[in-house]
């Protein structure tokens, strides 16, 4: 009778162990699909067929990093929403706002700051560059010691004027930054705008425009680093209003000044 019993509770426990252990292959699965990562891989910008190893690619959102394999591949936990940020020795930053956990292909731009090393094998120098440039003004030369005054070939003394060359040079100079403003207020204005803004954050009507006052970049700033990415600083710039207080979000009208 003790066998019979013992037998018993042997066959109860293994059946209960089969279906542990089917439960166990059933629930697994779901925890796998559960898991979120993107993979891709990183090419050079100038040469796309050239991939790149080692580049440093972090997930800001859950601070998470890993880096590029030979072939320029990765592979990162993220969710939809999440912004990776891509970095290499002698390349721009990049970031990567994520729409969708599809694979993806990413071009790094080489850094314009970094210097390649030129070797100069030869050298011809153009004899016209000694003569006299035939549109060149004639400069004169004044005394400036009393009655006698001193002689062009003088060596001591005397003041050089070049008439209506430096307001010519300086009337230039501000045409050219005028050119060069314009050139930059059109790129910020095709760049940072409502449709731009709105399809990287959620913002609409009267927040929107107080967000595009405070944080609208300025020339100095986008000349600062060439190419600028409007893209990770319209993120990053959304991410600090957040934080502000509801206060600090609007811009207020200037006060009107009374009159005398």
């Amino acid at each position: 009778m003790l066998k019979y019993n013992q037998g018993v509770k042997t066959a109860l426990h293994l059946n209960m162990s089969k279906h542990l252990l089917l439960l166990f292959i059933c629930i697994a699965p779901f925890g796998v699909w559960a898991q979120t990562s993107v993979s891709g891989t990183v090419y050079d910008y100038d040469n796309k067929t050239f991939p790149i190893q080692d580049v440093i690619v972090r997930n800001l959102n859950s601070k998470e990093l890993t880096r590029t394999k030979a072939a320029g591949q990765f592979t990162l936990p993220a969710k939809i929403g999440d912004l990776l940020e891509f970095s290499f020795v002698g390349y721009h930053t990049d970031t990567l706002f994520l729409i969708d956990l599809k694979p993806k292909t990413i071009f790094l731009p080489g850094n314009s700051k970094t210097l390649k090393e030129v070797e100069i094998l030869s050298a011809k120098v153009n004899p016209s560059v000694l003569y006299r440039d035939p549109n060149a003004k004639e400069s004169k030369r004044f005394g400036a010691d009393g009655l006698r005054g001193k002689g062009n070939n003088d060596r001591a003394g005397g003041m050089m004027f070049n008439l209506g060359y430096g307001k010519m040079k300086r009337e230039r100079e501000k045409e050219r930054r005028l050119e060069e403003r314009d050139v930059y207020e059109t790129e910020i204005r095709e760049n940072f705008n409502e449709e731009t803004i709105t399809k990287l954050v959620k913002l609409q009507g009267e927040d929107l425009k107080d967000f595009m006052a405070i944080y609208r970049p300025t020339e100095a700033l986008i000349k600062d680093e060439r190419p600028f990415n409007y893209t990770y600083y319209i993120v990053k710039a959304y991410h600090s209003w957040l934080k502000l207080p509801a206060g600090q979000r609007k811009v207020y009208p200037m006060p009107k000044l009374k009159g005398n």
